[in-house]
């Protein structure tokens, strides 16, 4: 199976959330949700850390890295 889209995790994920706050589920399901419940979500801040990265940084013409936001005059 193909890697999950951020959104796609992000969907599974509040569909386990509903479900568990149900409290209808037997329990050695409700673990095995909540398991999965937990590696979608540290995909899903993995994927905002690397966004996060990305959008704070900004390449110049020399393709050195700069911050973004920061002033190029020190």
């Amino acid at each position: 199976m193909e890697n999950p889209t951020f959104e796609e995790s992000l969907q599974e994920l509040e569909k386990i959330v509903v479900q568990l706050e149900q409290g209808d589920v037997p329990l050695e399901k409700a673990l095995d949700a909540f398991k999965r419940g937990m590696e979608l979500s540290k995909q899903c801040q993995d994927t905002l850390a690397k966004a996060e990265e990305t959008l704070t940084k900004m390449m110049t013409e020399t393709e050195e890295e700069v911050v973004f936001g920061e002033s190029e005059e020190a």
